[in-house]
């Protein structure tokens, strides 16, 4: 028994001493990492976290629209293969939208239509539709404007449009899986502004693509400072009511005190709103005859900005598939809006994980499968 509590008193003075050094550090957002992942049975953020966090909501209007359904709405299962992909990455949500109506639409586990869950990254592509907007307001002069004229303590190279394309030369470290990364941090730490604004430009701002985190949550901070509004109401105001979403979201804070969107990440909603931004874009920024976004700036945002990385635009991801020009919204546990102009078609994917990629490879495998599938489905029907 002496033996035993000998041991224990070793164990909790090597915890607390642990303890004293992650607070002395500044590394205590780690408390709240453990709290929110490991203690809900995850070892990583999950697409159910948002009630562990503070959230803004993002109201949607007063008339809001449903999706239309498709004449052959359901009338084709699942190939064999897309039900075992959906079953074995953990899928909530998978749609099929033709012609702007829902020509497919499952959920599975105990998800619905109405279920939220965390949109991860495909939230960049939303605060890049954000500047958009905050541009055609006239808030934000073009995407030539330097970050400066916000964040005098930025060099004048660095422009907005750096900032969205991912090419912004700052030196933040994009690490999912160090915890004392910035990543990591900027999850679950209480001021990501004090943390991005501790970066410097230690590259050539709009030189090539590198995609990190931190460029979006600056961009967001430029569009509060420039709109003199916090994300969330701006999102509101500007794109979710006049897009008629059927309900309202919620978006990750930092903090209550610091009150800043994890611009980067972590709007919860649903498959058919999220799909509603696949729709703004591919009808060039026109939602039901209302211009919300200038076709300029999404046809700009829609192709590579840099010859040698092709595989992004302005705050979204593209792909030439099936000899095809697609673009498409992306969130690290495999959720997808990607969009196939040329076919009208939408194909959306909320769930829990994904098919990693390799590292020389720019696009998960599973996205490949999903628009596989999607094509033998619509085939099915062609032929039959």
């Amino acid at each position: 028994m002496t033996r035993f509590l000998k041991i224990l008193g070793s164990v909790i003075l090597v915890l607390s001493i642990a303890i004293v050094i992650l607070i002395i550090f500044d590394f205590g957002y780690i408390f709240r990492g453990i709290q929110a992942t490991y203690f809900q049975g995850h070892n990583t953020a999950f697409i159910d976290d948002y009630p562990h966090f503070e959230n803004r909501l993002i109201e949607a209007g007063t008339e809001p629209n449903k999706w239309p359904g498709h004449s052959n709405y359901n009338s084709v299962e699942s190939t064999q293969d897309l039900a075992q992909l959906n079953k074995e990455l953990e899928t909530a949500a998978f749609l099929i939208i033709k012609n702007d109506s829902i020509w497919f639409e499952k959920y599975y586990q105990e998800y619905g239509p109405d279920s939220k869950t965390n949109s991860f990254s495909m939230a960049k592509s939303i605060v890049s539709a954000l500047l958009g907007s905050a541009i055609k307001d006239g808030y934000i002069k073009s995407l030539e404007q330097p970050v400066s004229d916000f964040f005098p303590q930025f060099e004048s190279d660095l422009k907005v449009g750096d900032l969205a394309s991912m090419s912004s030369g700052l030196n933040w470290n994009e690490n999912y899986y160090n915890p004392f990364g910035m990543t990591a941090r900027a999850y679950f730490d209480e001021n990501i502004r004090e943390l991005v604004l501790r970066l410097k430009v230690t590259g050539t701002p709009g030189e090539r693509f590198k995609y990190l985190s931190g460029n979006t949550i600056l961009l967001g901070m430029v569009i509060e400072k420039a709109t003199g509004e916090n994300l969330s109401d701006y999102l509101s105001q500007n794109l979710w009511k006049p897009m008629n979403m059927q309900h309202d979201a919620l978006w990750q804070l930092d903090s209550k005190e610091s009150g800043m969107e994890k611009a980067y990440c972590c709007i919860a909603s649903n498959a058919r709103d999220f799909a509603r931004f696949g729709k703004l874009y591919k009808n060039n920024g026109q939602w039901n005859g209302k211009q919300l976004l200038s076709p300029e700036f999404v046809k700009q945002s829609t192709q590579p900005r840099f010859k040698d990385s092709p595989q992004y635009g302005y705050g979204f991801w593209l792909s030439d598939y099936k000899d095809k020009d697609i673009f498409y919204m992306r969130g690290i546990h495999g959720q997808y809006v990607i969009v196939i102009p040329e076919d009208d078609l939408i194909i959306v994917r909320l769930g829990e994980n994904l098919i990693k990629k390799d590292k020389d490879e720019e696009h998960a495998p599973d996205f490949y499968k999903y628009i596989d599938e999607t094509y033998k489905m619509l085939n099915d029907v062609a032929n039959n």
